[in-house]
């Protein structure tokens, strides 16, 4: 299971809290700006009316699942009752959809060099500027954008 971290859907976060009835209405009108603008994100093509809040760890109940050292996954509707409450994790990106492969199917697009991997970054992962992600996630593994070529030969 994976995550497209860099698109973002034109629903909003407050917009999904009315929707799911988290919140009323006039309780998202009086939600902190920064929470009114948070932009859900398309997780991937699958499932795409299931939510998925990736976050930093400093919030955990039983549903919680660890993905990284200091990054965690949280699918049910009481991480975003915690978020709108204030009592959520300090970094959250909600997505919905996720990707998925086929059994082994992931591992071997990656030994056939079909993705590009790295160490897990919140600073990447959380940040709010979508438009410049991908270029710098490339530049974060070393990677000059300039020199990639999408045409393939043989010698």
């Amino acid at each position: 299971m994976g995550f497209i971290i860099n698109q973002v859907q034109s629903l909003r976060f407050s917009d999904l809290l009315v929707q799911l009835g988290v919140i009323g209405e006039e309780e998202a009108i009086s939600l902190p700006d920064a929470m009114r603008q948070i932009h859900v994100r398309n997780g991937g093509p699958v499932d795409q009316s299931r939510g998925f809040v990736l976050h930093s760890d400093d919030y955990m109940v039983d549903s919680t699942v660890p993905v990284a050292d200091d990054i965690c996954l949280t699918a049910t509707v009481d991480i975003l009752r915690a978020i709108a409450g204030n009592g959520g994790p300090s970094q959250a990106l909600m997505a919905l959809g996720y990707s998925g492969w086929a059994p082994g199917q992931l591992e071997a697009e990656i030994a056939g060099n079909g993705w590009l991997t790295c160490p897990a970054s919140r600073d990447l992962l959380f940040d709010g500027d979508i438009s410049t992600k991908y270029e710098r996630l490339l530049a974060h593994l070393g990677i000059d954008l300039s020199r990639l070529v999408n045409d393939v030969g043989h010698a």
